[in-house]
This record gives C-alpha cells, structure tokens and sequence, in this order.
C-alpha cells in the first residue's frame, strides 16, 4: 500500500519568543498528524528553538532561515525581540518588511501546500495568495482580548448590541487613555495590520484558546470576520529536558509546605527599571512569603543580581526567598505542591472573596471593597515604619505588592479544589493565577 504523502506546512512566527512558542508547540502536534513542518524565523531565533527540538521531531520539523537586512542600527543578532531595547522595535519591523522579498523566495522553494503566519506580517498572505498556496493566520493570542480590541476600534466606545464585551471587559482610566492614544497616533502600525492579517486568513482563523473557557469571544470574532475560529487548546509546552540545571530550584522547592510559594516572573522580554524592581523585592520582603523570582536585564546592562536589589535584600530573606537570574523551568515551578501564587506584570489581580483590587499605574490601590481599603491603609501605615535604605516614594508601593504577595497564598483553602481566577486580562498592572 501506497504511503500517503505528508502535507507540508510553512509555519512563520513575529520574531517574538511569546509567538515563536506557541508555533512551535502547534507545530509538533501537526507532525504526529502526518503534517510535514518547515518552520521560518531568523537565525538567531532558531538558534534558541534547536535546543526544544528532541530527536523526534529531526526528520519532521524542518528549519528555514530568514535574513532580513542588516541595519545600521539592527545587526543580525539583534534580529529578535528578545534582549532588543524597546526603542528599536520599530526598526525590527522595518527590517521584517524589507525581508518579503526573501519570504517570497522561500514560498517558491518550499512550495507548501499551506502557510500559517502570525498578526504582524500582511504581506505573507499576500505573497501567498500569488502562488496559490492557502494561508491561514494563528492568533497566540486570548478571544477575549481581540475581540474586545475589534470591538473598541469598531464602535470607538460607543454602545452595541455586545454588551458582554463592555460589561466583563473594561480598561481603567489611565489604560483606557493608553489605549486611545495607542490607535490615533499609529493606528497601522498597532492595529490595521493586524486586522488585514485576520481578513487575509483563508476561510478560517486559529487561536490558543479554547470554547469552554472564552465561547463567547470565539463566536464574536466568527461574525465579525465571516470566517471559522477554530480553537486549537492552550498548547502547553512540552518539557523536551527533564535532566536540565533545575534541580537546585526543585529541590529549593521541595522543602517548602504546600501552597506556600509565589512565583514571580514578568516574562522573557520585559524588563523592569530599577525603581520597578526595588518596589518588588521590598514587597515581596516585607511580605514575609516565600517566593522564587526571576530577574533579567536587557542585551548590554546585564549586572550582578546583588547590584540590582536593595542593600542586603538576600540576606535579610534568606530561605524565605529564590532569585533566579534569566531563566527558570516554568512548567516544573507552577507544577509543583508549593506553588500556590503566580504573578506576572501589567494586570489585575482577582482577591479574596472576589473583591478586585486594582493597581494603578500611578501607584494607587483601588478596590470595590471598603474592607479591602481599610486593609491597605493599615498595611501601609505599619510598613512606613520599617526602615530601608530608599524612600517610600515610588509607585507601585511595596505595600500594595506586599499585600498582593500574602493574599494569594490565602484564597481558596479546600485542597481539591484546583481552579484559575483572574480578572480581565485588561484591566491593569498585576495578575495572580491561583493553583492551590
């Protein structure tokens, strides 16, 4: 019997590592479905997905380079997102578009008989299309959020027959003027793209999500592009080496009583000043948590961790606290007994009782509960009378961090019931998933 030929598919990410994974996570499901993967982004991108590739995916996970245009400014190894300053972000998309010549040719050799390609590249489509090759576009991102995005653009805040998206959904002040000054002063750059990229899409759109948990917002982002959105699951990346250097933070963990743990991580491509990060570890200190907290400089400010902290912050948390410089095993960490918090920056958080407390970019905690309130402010007061080296100046008070630390390891007490809560990914600045 005739083996039936594999299906090849091009698979091209934004030059994000947040969007390099979940296309790579995609992709080692369509090779165990018979699908043939030529996956394309730079060379300095592939270089950090070589080593998540295992020997099973060697014949069928292929790696395509593409070389954009060296820049004055933009040498090849600064052809990623990650490390790169924010202010030449702008020149990475220039040179992204500058390389559609390069991704046409590689159309044409690879001849694939389906592209899936990210938000940000209009222009992949299109090539496409002139070949007669299908492209479909993968949203990494959650249904909620682009259709709330869609849903502001379209109706600029007006009311719609939508309500859910204005009720469950909603920016604070200062986001809100964030945002509206994000899409009048450069509407192509932060959204026609995208939205071409979703028009563009062949017939269907695929999304990291899935029905039971945003229905809803898949159907909304159906009807209003006339197409299918297929949920593809969270697409939760696969541990490809057990036997790393993690054993010291497992073990560091293991001693710790169950639930007791925060995890502290604001991603690999955000960078906290360190104002930012002087607030934290004097929150997470004055805590009195423990916690495991990963820290990360940009490309050419890389310090001794010592340096970045407050005067004697390690030695005062001892035990109590890990800080792990540039990288920790994500997955192994929320996956054990001790977790029982995770933060990660620029959202909300949901706290006891469902009463949400917001913290605001200007260093206010607001909340919807006068016992909350009251909670701040007596917090506040006794932690203005610890002495430290800096004033108690700066926003995003170590106070309110604090009191984010210690309530999440306080909600939800019955050990069987596992369950996430957040608010609206949205709202603000600090987002806690419990997994007690």
């Amino acid at each position: 019997m005739e083996r039936q030929r594999s299906i090849k598919v091009l698979m091209f990410p934004w030059l994000a590592h947040g969007h390099i994974s979940p296309f790579l996570e995609l992709a080692k499901r369509l090779t165990d479905r018979n699908f043939q993967i030529y996956f394309c982004s730079t060379p300095v991108n592939l270089t950090s997905v070589k080593p998540k590739l295992s020997q099973k995916y060697s014949s069928s996970i292929k790696l395509v380079e593409l070389h954009l245009p060296s820049l004055p400014d933009l040498p090849p190894h600064y052809h990623t997102t990650n490390g790169l300053a924010l202010n030449l972000i702008p020149t990475l998309k220039k040179a992204f578009d500058m390389s559609s010549s390069s991704f046409s040719t590689i159309l044409s050799t690879i001849k694939p008989d389906l592209l899936i390609y990210d938000f940000l590249q209009p222009w992949a489509p299109q090539l496409a299309s002139c070949m007669n090759i299908p492209a479909v576009n993968f949203l990494s991102a959650g249904a909620s959020m682009v259709s709330f995005v869609l849903h502001s653009i379209k109706y600029n805040g007006d009311d719609h027959d939508d309500e859910f998206l204005t009720t469950e959904l909603h920016l604070s002040d200062s986001m809100e003027a964030k945002f509206a000054e994000m899409t009048e002063s450069s509407p192509d750059e932060h959204i026609d793209r995208a939205v071409t990229c979703l028009e563009r899409s062949n017939s269907l759109i695929l999304i990291k999500s899935f029905r039971e948990l945003e229905g809803k917002y898949l159907d909304y982002l159906s009807l209003s592009f006339a197409k299918k959105v297929v949920p593809i699951g969270p697409l939760v990346a696969q541990d490809t080496n057990p036997e790393d250097d993690s054993m010291d933070i497992i073990n560091w963990l293991d001693k710790k009583e169950k639930s007791s743990t925060v995890f502290v991580s604001f991603g690999s491509e955000y960078y906290l000043t360190k104002e930012e990060m002087e607030e934290i570890a004097y929150g997470l200190e004055l805590s009195k948590v423990n916690f495991i907290w990963v820290v990360r400089f940009p490309l050419g400010q890389k310090m001794a961790v010592e340096e970045a902290l407050p005067k004697g912050f390690l030695e005062r948390v001892g035990e109590k606290g890990m800080v792990v410089e540039d990288w920790a095993p994500q997955m192994k960490i929320l996956g054990h007994s001790s977790i029982g918090g995770f933060g990660y920056g620029h959202i909300t958080n949901q706290c006891l009782n469902r009463k949400i407390m917001e913290l605001k970019e200007n260093g206010e905690l607001e909340s919807n509960s006068e016992e909350s309130k009251a909670e701040v402010e007596q917090d506040e007061g006794e932690f203005e009378e610890e002495e430290h080296d800096e004033p108690m100046t700066q926003k995003a008070s170590r106070a309110e961090i604090s009191l984010v630390s210690q309530r999440v390891l306080t909600v939800y007490e019955d050990e069987n019931e596992k369950q996430t809560k957040t608010s609206s990914i949205l709202n603000m600045t600090f987002k806690v998933t419990f997994v007690v």
